[in-house]
């Protein structure tokens, strides 16, 4: 079974995001988790748009990256620049992939402004990582 590390800033959105459907298209191909950089807690949006979507991510944690250094990863995935160009080393051979999505928390507007933002960032992720475990699971 492959372990594969979905890396981000906070562990707070993009990265619970990827989690979940990583989980989803995976299956028990996989073992999936998700870290940041920092924690900052799973962002009560991100949680609301994957149950849009029929996925419950409201049981993730916000993670340290610090907290899986024990782990030898099959494949690490950045999910924004920041956590890219800060990726700690990990004394594997994990295949590293990087994609840049945007931060959904960043968000401005009204309140169905910024969860279609939620919604569009999700949407993004979901193709994303549908694509890539086709292609690498």
């Amino acid at each position: 079974m492959k372990k594969i590390l979905i890396l981000c800033t906070g562990n707070s959105c993009r990265s619970q995001l990827a989690e979940g459907y990583l989980r989803h298209f995976a299956g028990n191909k996989a073992e999936v988790y998700s870290a940041g950089i920092e924690t900052h807690g799973v962002n009560p949006r991100a949680i609301a748009v994957m149950k849009e979507d029929g996925i419950d991510i409201s049981h993730h944690t916000s993670n340290n990256v610090d907290e899986y250094a024990h782990l030898n990863f099959d494949f690490v995935i950045t999910v924004c620049d920041n956590a890219n160009e800060r990726c700690p080393y990990f004394p594997s051979t994990a295949k590293k992939f990087h994609h840049n999505f945007p931060d959904p928390a960043k968000a401005t507007g009204t309140e169905e402004e910024v969860m279609n933002e939620f919604r569009r960032v999700r949407d993004l992720i979901k193709g994303y990582c549908k694509e890539w475990v086709g292609e690498n699971i």
